[in-house]
C-alpha cells in the first residue's frame, strides 16, 4: 500500500469544483485511489458525494492511498491536484 499525505490547497476547501476536479482526475487513473483524514476510514476518490461529504478545509492534511506498480504516479497526480488552489481564478 502506498499513500502520502497533502494538504487541501482551495481557498473555500474541498468545494464542489475542486472536489469535481480531484474526483475526475481520479477517475483517470489505472488504480483505485482512497481518500481520508489520517487514522480514519477513507472513501473512493472516484465518489463526488463522499468526497464532499469530507467537508475539508483549506489547509487541511487528507491522506491519499493506492495499491500496485502505478500508485507512486497516481498519488503524485492526485496529490497535485488536491494541492492546487482552484480558486485563486475566480
Amino acid at each position: 500500500m502506498h499513500s502520502i499525505q497533502v494538504a487541501v490547497g482551495s481557498r473555500s476547501g474541498l468545494h464542489a469544483r475542486p472536489a469535481s476536479q480531484f474526483v475526475q482526475a481520479a477517475a483517470r487513473q489505472t488504480v483505485k485511489v482512497t481518500v481520508g483524514r489520517p487514522g480514519q476510514p477513507a472513501v473512493d476518490a472516484r465518489s463526488l458525494l463522499s468526497v464532499l461529504a469530507l467537508a475539508a478545509s483549506q489547509g487541511e492534511v487528507l491522506e491519499l492511498a493506492a495499491e500496485g506498480e502505478k500508485a507512486p504516479a497516481a498519488l503524485t497526480a492526485l496529490a497535485e491536484v488536491l494541492a492546487a488552489d482552484h480558486d485563486a481564478a475566480a
